[in-house]
């Protein structure tokens, strides 16, 4: 990768913000950084190679950071989100128990062999798109937080399951992965927390704001580092550490200055990096070739969105539930994962995120739909 070909992607991924410049359309900044992806990958004009070692790291400290921002938005200390974490956590079993049914389904209609995998997809929901939404519309009320509980939970249990239905056979090792990154996270947590009662991140923030030091923001992608690599000798993605990293950090309360800086890193540099790769990995003239992934994408997302409408009958409002299907971690995670271990068959990681993409604009519409019911009034 030279300075040129980095110059090109930062300009390409402004097609983000571009796309989601008109507020009436609700689309998040990502979907346009993974059309800029396409458009100069392999599908497209193949200006960049996404097989090259140094963008391949960016787009895996990009991946990493950005779970790891979706974690610490995830609100474990409200005590409202607390009180309604049984009516979330009972919606979310009820769409795990339905995703078993549709997800063995496709799996056999379209003879993949996956079906654990889809299972994973269907039961999914993005606290990282989710969220974002919620706090833009002003969203609010019981059902609302409610909703954001089951969000939530999916996301965090989905992000468990993943590494062990991508890669069935090695489940075990898998699994003892997740573990340890899980034992770590902990670890942190009561760490983190010991230094913040004792007063010495305080002390340390107040030191690092006095001499410029930004001592939290490197402390921070140190351990957020150190985190992804467990889990990458473990097997496992680097999602699983980021989202697991930004939950201990949430947890024991994030300060508002490194919260600014996280996100100018994220965001503003290596999130889109990381969409940018992930469109130019994908060959989507393979759905061309393969019509029947092209099928499997739409029936995912279709599914999805379908299977969380149908929470309604157990008291979600219908907008919020078709709000709540959005997806982009696990789908982005699972075309990863599924690619480098070489598991997926042609066509495949671009369906599952052709899926993903149908639950965005079902997503959008349903956020859309919610702000007439459920949007905070403004204050005069």
């Amino acid at each position: 990768m030279t300075f040129l070909t980095l110059a090109l992607i930062a300009v390409v991924a402004l097609a983000g913000p571009l796309l989601a410049l008109p507020v009436r359309w609700n689309l998040p900044v990502v979907l346009g950084e993974l059309l800029a992806g396409v458009l100069i990958g392999r599908t497209g004009l193949a200006l960049v190679d996404p097989a090259d070692p140094t963008f391949s790291l960016l787009a895996n400290i990009g991946f990493a950071l950005m779970m790891f921002v979706a974690g610490t938005h995830v609100p474990v200390r409200d005590p409202q989100i607390r009180s309604a974490l049984g009516q979330g956590a009972r919606r979310a079993a009820l769409a795990a128990i339905a995703a078993a049914v549709v997800g063995t389904g496709l799996g056999l209609a379209f003879g993949t062999g996956h079906a654990p995998l889809y299972v994973v997809l269907l039961a999914s929901s993005s606290a990282a798109l989710v969220l974002p939404i919620v706090d833009s519309l002003r969203l609010g009320g019981p059902q609302v937080i409610a909703m954001t509980a089951q969000v939530a939970i999916a996301d965090i249990a989905c992000i468990l399951a993943l590494p062990l239905a991508v890669d069935p056979p090695n489940a075990v090792r898998a699994a003892l992965g997740a573990l340890a990154v899980g034992v770590c996270a902990v670890a942190l947590f009561f760490t983190l927390r010991l230094l913040e009662r004792r007063g010495t991140r305080q002390r340390m923030h107040r030191l690092s704001e006095d001499r410029k030091f930004a001592l939290e923001l490197r402390i921070q992608l140190a351990l957020l580092f150190a985190l992804a690599g467990v889990a990458n000798f473990g097997h496992v993605s680097v999602m699983l550490a980021g989202f697991s990293f930004g939950l201990v950090v949430a947890a024991v309360g994030e300060p508002r200055r490194l919260a600014r800086q996280l996100f100018a890193v994220s965001d503003g540099f290596l999130g889109p990096i990381f969409f940018v790769w992930l469109g130019s990995s994908l060959n989507l003239r393979d759905l061309a070739g393969h019509p029947d992934m092209a099928a499997l994408g739409l029936s995912l997302g279709v599914g999805t969105v379908l299977l969380h409408a149908g929470l309604r009958a157990f008291g979600l409002p219908l907008p919020l539930g078709v709000l709540s299907a959005a997806q982009l971690g696990i789908p982005v995670a699972a075309a990863s994962i599924g690619a480098q271990l070489h598991v997926l068959q042609p066509g495949e990681d671009a369906a599952l995120l052709l899926g993903a993409l149908v639950t965005i604009a079902a997503s959008s519409l349903g956020g859309a739909r919610s702000a007439r019911s459920f949007a905070a009034p403004l204050k005069s």
